[in-house]
C-alpha cells in the first residue's frame, strides 16, 4: 500500500462544485489513511481544496511549486513542507520521485500534461507506480475515448489500458490504493 500520493488537479476555482467536493473528499481520505499528499503547492482551485482538506484532517502535505507560480497559484504556506523549485521540469521530477502512486482529478492542460508524462513513464518502464484517473462527473470520458480510439487505430498499444486504473469516485481510488501491492514489479 502506498504511503505518499501525488495528486494532479486543476488550479482553477471556477469549476462546478462537484469537482471541489471530490477534491475535498480525496484530501480527507489521504489523511485518514495516514498517507502524505504531494501536489503542486498552490492554494487555488482543486489544488487548494485537496491540500486544505488533507491538512484539516490532520494529514501531511508536501507542496512543490516553481518560483514563477508563487503568486499566480498563491503558494500554500500551510503545507507541512513547501518546496520552491526553478521550473516545471523540476516540479514534475519531484512530484514523481517523492510519491508511490499518482491520482489524477479533473484539470486543465497542466494536469493533462503531468498525467501523460507519468503515463508515458510507466509505459516505458521508468516507474511502476499505480496511476488512477478519477473520472468525476464523467469529466475524462472524452480522454478515455481518445485512448481507446488510439488503440483501435494502432497508435497506442493495448497494454496501455492495464497501466491506468479508472474510477468514478475518490473512495474507489482509495480502495484501489489500499489493495495495491507495495512490491515493485517491472513492466
Amino acid at each position: 500500500m502506498p504511503r505518499c500520493i501525488t495528486v494532479f488537479c486543476a488550479s482553477s476555482n471556477d469549476v462546478p462544485q462537484v469537482y471541489h467536493d471530490a477534491a475535498a473528499e480525496l484530501g480527507r481520505a489521504i489523511a485518514r489513511n495516514g498517507w502524505t499528499l504531494i501536489y503542486g503547492g498552490g492554494s487555488f482551485g482543486l489544488m487548494g481544496v485537496v491540500s486544505h482538506a488533507a491538512r484539516q484532517a490532520g494529514g501531511s502535505v508536501v507542496g512543490i511549486i516553481p518560483t514563477r507560480l508563487l503568486e499566480l497559484e498563491k503558494a500554500n504556506e500551510q503545507c507541512t513542507e513547501l518546496i520552491v523549485v526553478d521550473d516545471m521540469r523540476q516540479r514534475k521530477a519531484l512530484l514523481e520521485s517523492r510519491c508511490e502512486a499518482f491520482v489524477t482529478l479533473p484539470g486543465g492542460i497542466g494536469t493533462l500534461e503531468e498525467f501523460f508524462e507519468m503515463l508515458v513513464g510507466r509505459y516505458l518502464g521508468f516507474h511502476d507506480k499505480p496511476m488512477i484517473l478519477v473520472n468525476v462527473n464523467q469529466f475524462f470520458d472524452p480522454l478515455i475515448q481518445l485512448l481507446e480510439h488510439g488503440i483501435e487505430q494502432n497508435f497506442i498499444k493495448p497494454r496501455t489500458r492495464e497501466l491506468l486504473h479508472v474510477v468514478e469516485t475518490p473512495d474507489e481510488a482509495i480502495a484501489y490504493l489500499r489493495a495495491f501491492p507495495t512490491t515493485s514489479r517491472r513492466l
